[in-house]
Order: structure tokens, then C-alpha cells, then sequence
């Protein structure tokens, strides 16, 4: 058997250590080098595309149609197709067969979101890399030759990096991208916003200006709606291993857990879908109803999640009187406004879900495939 052909060894169950199934070397070779391809692919595409708009004049870096905004245009587009065509691809990998068993409509949505997710983080980065590049060489204009190797290169680059991204998901990962994504796509909303005393009242205010920033924050919303969807497949399938290990003690936990994800979830999609300004109740009602759901996660935990740690108990009061400290800090404290209180309550409900997360695979004995990820660590 040659070398490309054989998977990587095993720890040896006696000592203790848990045992992991790694993809054969030839295999992790065969996803860096499509990873390779589709980013030249990604490259190529945005290049010749690039050619023609930049053809005959020069550009800004950023500002208006710009070689920054035809850039962000490009790795948007080709990073949410290659994060499709990698993400479908992976389902094959050690650690990821489970996919195969998703009805239809799971599998669409869990593909549809993991890519878009990837699609606009890249393209926000690649917005703030040519803002902060305009703004280190104020003035500066290039020509269509440099502005189209720019917009390759940046959609090459990011084409690469996706593409091993969702070739290497886990639930560890899902959850840091969650939480990146909804961090980046806030602050770039905030940055855009064309009213700046938008916190003088409630975050719902940047999705009210039918502008640029508030496309972006309704549509941040809403695909991180559909992402703690998809999220809840994966929290489902480690909390079911859990009860299979013993670890947790109600075998409906699992059920639970994913369907308060689900509820938040839902909730979260509608209040993008419902800004502010267009429908007033059923945006209240989703806010609502995704506060309720975690309340209902952090209330119930010690009796839904019975066998976790005690101190992740400790973490979930905390969590919990933290919120309440919060709520009355804002009223009838009066300390802050409600836009301080709206940032306290996102960094307590998105930091609770990587620290929950974290737990759960702490606990769980990785002595299968279907709970490793093959060794595609990005």
C-alpha cells in the first residue's frame, strides 16, 4: 500500500486517548488541490469579467464602482459557489457520511447557508481590505490592468480559503462562524450607516434606511436565521452521541435543544424579514419570541442538560443573571440606553452558544468517524 493511500494512524485505544479516523493522504491531497483549482477557477471568472468593466479608464480602490466593489462583487459570487460545490463534496469525507441520511430540503438548506455564510464574510473582508487600502494611499487610481489582478487575486484567494473552510466543518467551526458573521456584518451596518445617531435609539434602527446598511443588516438577520437553522442538525447529532455515551441523561434532550435552536432561529430570520418600519408587531414578536427561546434553553438547561458539568450550570447562571443585571441597568436603572442593552444581550445569547458548543465537544469521545472531521483543520 503506498503512502498517498493510507489513512493516518490511530491512537491506540488502550492508552486512553481517543481514537480518530482520518481521510487517507491521498485524499486530503485530492481536497487541497480542488481547493487550488477552484479558487484559479474563481480567479480566472472574476478576472476576465473584470477586464471588461475596468477596460479603457482608471479606478479608485474603494468608493463608489470601484475596483474594491467589483472585487466584493466577485468573491461574493464565486465564494457562495464554490462553498456549495465544496460543502456537497465533503459529505463524502470521514466525518461528514452523516450528511447523506438529510431529507432533500435539509440537505438544500444546510448547503444554502453554509455557502452563503462563507460568500459574505469573505466579501466583507474584502470590502474593509480595500477601504483600509484607499485610505492608506488617499488619492491613489490604477489602471484596468492592475484593478483586474486585484479583483483575480482577491477572488482566488478567497475561493482557496472557502472551499478548505467547508471542506473541514464541525460544529466548533459552525459556531465560530456564526458568531464571526454576525459580529462582521453588525459592524459593517454600524460603519455604513447613513444616520449617525442610529444608537440613540435600538439596533432595529440600522435596518430601517432602505440603503446599503440596512440591506446588509436585514440580510445578515435573516441568513443567520437560516445558519442557527443548520446549526441545530449539528447540535442535534453531537447531543444524541452524548446520550449514547451516557453523558446526558434525557434521551429527549437532543430534540429539545435543536428545536429551541430551530425556534430562535426562525425568530431571528424574521426580524430581518420584518424590519422596524415595514411591519411593527411581528417584528416585536420575533425579537420576542428568539429571547424567549433562550431563556427557555438557559432556564431549563439544569434539568433538560442533567449530566453536564456543574460548571456549566454555573456558566448558564451567570449568563442568565447577566441578562437580568443588563435589563435592569437599562430599566428602571436608566444606566444606558436600549442599543447598549440590545449589544449586551448579543454578546451574551452568541457567546453562550461557542461556550455551550465547546462543552458538548469536550465531553464527547471522538472515537468515530462521524464525530471527526477528517483532519481538514483550515
Amino acid at each position: 500500500m503506498t503512502a498517498s493511500s493510507q489513512a493516518a494512524p490511530a491512537a491506540d485505544p488502550s492508552s486512553g486517548v481517543p481514537v480518530a479516523v482520518e481521510a487517507p493522504v491521498g485524499r486530503r491531497v485530492a481536497v487541497e488541490t480542488e481547493a487550488v483549482v477552484g479558487g484559479l477557477i474563481a480567479a480566472g471568472v472574476t478576472g476576465l469579467v473584470a477586464a471588461v468593466v475596468f477596460a479603457g479608464d482608471v479606478w479608485p480602490l474603494w468608493g463608489g464602482w470601484s475596483v474594491g466593489a467589483v472585487a466584493a462583487i466577485g468573491v461574493l459570487a464565486s465564494g457562495i459557489l464554490l462553498g456549495a460545490v465544496g460543502y456537497w463534496r465533503s459529505r463524502n469525507l470521514p466525518g461528514q457520511e452523516w450528511r447523506h441520511a438529510l431529507r432533500p430540503w435539509k440537505f438544500s438548506l444546510d448547503v444554502a447557508t453554509v455557502s452563503t455564510v462563507h460568500g459574505i464574510i469573505a466579501a466583507i473582508l474584502t470590502v474593509v481590505t480595500y477601504t483600509m487600502l484607499q485610505r492608506s494611499f488617499e488619492g491613489l487610481v490604477v489602471d484596468g490592468l492592475t484593478g483586474t489582478g486585484a479583483v483575480a487575486t482577491s477572488a482566488g484567494l478567497a475561493g482557496y480559503w472557502i472551499f478548505l473552510s467547508v471542506s473541514a466543518i464541525t460544529t466548533n467551526r459552525l459556531a465560530s462562524l456564526l458568531v464571526f458573521f454576525m459580529a462582521s456584518a453588525t459592524l459593517a451596518s454600524m460603519a455604513t450607516a447613513q444616520d449617525p445617531q442610529w444608537w440613540e435609539y435600538h439596533f432595529s434602527q440600522l435596518g430601517t434606511a432602505n440603503d446599503f446598511s440596512s440591506g446588509l443588516f436585514n440580510l445578515a438577520l435573516i441568513v443567520a436565521g437560516a445558519f442557527v437553522t443548520t446549526f441545530a442538525l449539528y447540535v442535534d447529532r453531537d447531543l444524541t452521541t452524548l446520550v449514547r455515551q451516557g453523558v446526558l441523561r434525557r434521551a429527549w434532550a437532543p430534540r429539545f435543544i435543536s428545536v429551541a435552536f430551530v425556534v430562535m432561529g426562525i425568530m431571528l430570520a424574521g426580524v430581518g424579514v420584518f424590519p422596524f418600519d415595514v411591519n411593527l408587531l411581528l417584528h416585536n414578536v420575533c425579537a420576542l419570541g428568539m429571547s424567549l427561546s433562550f431563556l427557555a434553553l438557559l432556564v431549563t438547561s439544569p434539568f433538560t442538560l442533567a449530566g453536564m458539568p456543574g460548571r456549566f450550570f454555573w456558566f448558564c447562571g451567570g449568563g442568565a443573571a447577566l441578562l437580568l443585571g443588563g435589563a435592569l441597568l437599562f430599566e428602571p436603572v436608566g444606566y444606558y440606553n436600549l442599543t447598549a442593552f440590545e449589544l449586551l444581550a448579543f454578546a451574551t445569547i452568541f457567546g453562550w452558544i461557542s461556550v455551550f458548543i465547546r462543552f458538548v465537544n469536550a465531553l464527547a469521545r471522538h472515537d468515530t468517524a462521524g464525530s471527526y472531521d477528517g483532519g481538514y483543520s483550515v
